[in-house]
């Protein structure tokens, strides 16, 4: 019964939404309105600034780590990612929302971190050398979450590694209208300082 409680907690988690709060309530903006539409920290860098942005990730990625480290709390020997995926699950498919939610990078990237942090710079390099280099924050998600992936294999966890092909699925899923628009050269590049 335990396992319910903590996945079911970290869904509820997971479910809040940092940039819809922090846009409405102190930009009195609903980011969903603007930009892409979507709740997640790149959109909000774009519409509310570099400042929000960070604050967004931060909070996404915390609530992957909350999850992941819900069965520390609970003194459960269930795997840290099993739960964390929930937390995903509850970013992407919010039931405050309506189901409906962000794209799971930050969300994903807190889980990593807070399971093998080894693992999550492995994927953080990834992430920023594909971002520098191309400058598309859906394609550094994309290939950071398929490296997380490839990267999980040689720690011989095979739960991490069955969780991050799930999650690799769901990221690339969910950026499905990113890929598009890649190939049809209509995504918007970042633009460095």
């Amino acid at each position: 019964m335990t396992i319910v409680w903590m996945c079911l907690i970290a869904y509820l988690v997971g479910s809040v939404s940092p940039g819809l709060l922090i846009g409405k309530y102190f930009y009195h903006k609903d980011i969903r309105n603007y930009g892409s539409g979507n709740l997640g920290a790149t959109n909000t860098f774009r519409v509310l600034g570099r400042n929000a942005g960070i604050v967004v990730t931060l909070l996404d990625m915390a609530k992957g780590v909350i999850g992941a480290l819900l069965p520390l709390l609970f003194h459960s020997d269930v795997h840290g990612i099993i739960v964390g995926l929930f937390a995903v699950l509850g970013h992407v498919f919010s039931i405050f929302l309506k189901f409906k939610g962000g794209k799971a990078v930050a969300t994903s990237a807190g889980v990593v971190l807070a399971v093998n942090p080894v693992l999550f710079i492995l994927t953080a390099i990834a992430f920023f050398s594909v971002l520098y280099a191309f400058k598309y924050v859906s394609l550094a998600s994309i290939l950071a979450s398929t490296i997380n992936f490839i990267a999980a294999v040689p720690f011989g966890d095979w739960i991490i590694t069955g969780i991050s092909f799930i999650i690799m699925v769901i990221v690339i899923v969910r950026h499905r209208a990113n890929i598009s628009r890649i190939m049809n050269h209509e995504e918007p590049k970042i633009k460095w300082m």
